[in-house]
């Protein structure tokens, strides 16, 4: 089964490379991406038969075999995301710097589309990518005395995903996980990646790892507090979960004011007193 995990792990990121690189030789990928538990035959054995050895159009119903894979159900079909800290979404991507690739993980809310986790990573293990993002999201919300109980946890079939380490984090703070069928097909994560990889990280001169980390922080606060969204009525995500807490609009479903009120007195105090003498709140009014 880890054998299994681990290929699901690279299967994801093998394609993301695809895409953006449809010549690339698998020796070169394999020499990037230096997977730490397969060695460079074995690798371009594995690339060979998921038929990603040249160029190709993507099959998106093809997927390795996962038999004896932890698999969760799809908890989102069907499902109406109307409020926020229902749902988070996950993906995992890459970076290149000076020849060298390292991974970001993101973790978003998918209804205010709020960066609530995020790492940079120079491997593509669990403990350096699922978990530390994890950790940032679930300190992020119980900072603002949000519950994560109940709340869905939705990504690819990547092995970091189903890892027991990050399992075990999930159950002890009663969030339900979830996945879509094929890995790639995750597509509120997906979006985020492409935003902070092509709005920002490409527009800096990112020289190492450690400036790579930087920049990807400050682009998550970019994103978070100065993007404003169509879809979220041209506010930025920071400012459209103070209107949705602080002020409770309606639209398609959302909890009145007083259910706020009642589930997180705490925060709706905090954040409306914070907002009282601010132009965000006089904006939001209007």
């Amino acid at each position: 089964m880890k054998q299994i995990s681990e290929e699901q792990q690279l299967l994801v990121l093998i394609y993301q490379i695809r895409d953006d690189h449809p010549t690339m030789g698998v020796r070169d990928m394999y020499y990037k991406i230096q997977p730490q538990t397969m060695g460079r035959d074995a690798f371009e054995n594995f690339c060979k038969e998921e038929g990603l050895g040249s160029k190709r159009i993507k099959n998106w119903r093809i997927t390795t075999d996962s038999s004896g894979v932890k698999r969760f159900d799809n908890l989102l079909k069907g499902l109406l995301i109307n409020r926020i800290n229902q749902v988070w979404q996950s993906d995992i991507t890459y970076y290149e710097v000076e020849g060298d690739f390292y991974y970001i993980t993101f973790i978003i809310d998918a209804y205010s589309r709020l960066i609530v986790g995020h790492h940079t990573s120079r491997r593509l293990t669990t403990e350096q990518t699922t978990i530390p993002s994890l950790n940032m999201a679930i300190k992020q919300r119980k900072q603002q005395q949000l519950s994560v109980d109940g709340l869905i946890f939705h990504s690819d079939g990547g092995g970091q995903y189903y890892a027991k380490s990050f399992l075990r984090m999930t159950n002890q703070e009663g969030i339900k996980n979830s996945m879509c069928e094929y890995p790639w097909d995750n597509g509120k994560a997906e979006r985020i990646n492409g935003v902070i990889k092509n709005n920002y990280l490409i527009h800096r001169n990112i020289r190492s790892f450690i400036e790579l980390k930087k920049e990807v922080d400050r682009s998550v606060n970019l994103y978070n507090q100065e993007k404003p969204h169509i879809g979220l009525k041209r506010k930025t995500p920071i400012q459209f979960e103070k209107a949705y807490i602080c002020i409770g609009q309606q639209s398609d479903g959302e909890k009145s004011m007083t259910e706020l009120k009642t589930q997180y007195p705490e925060v709706v105090s905090a954040l409306c007193a914070e907002d009282n003498n601010s132009q965000i709140q006089i904006s939001l009014m209007n």
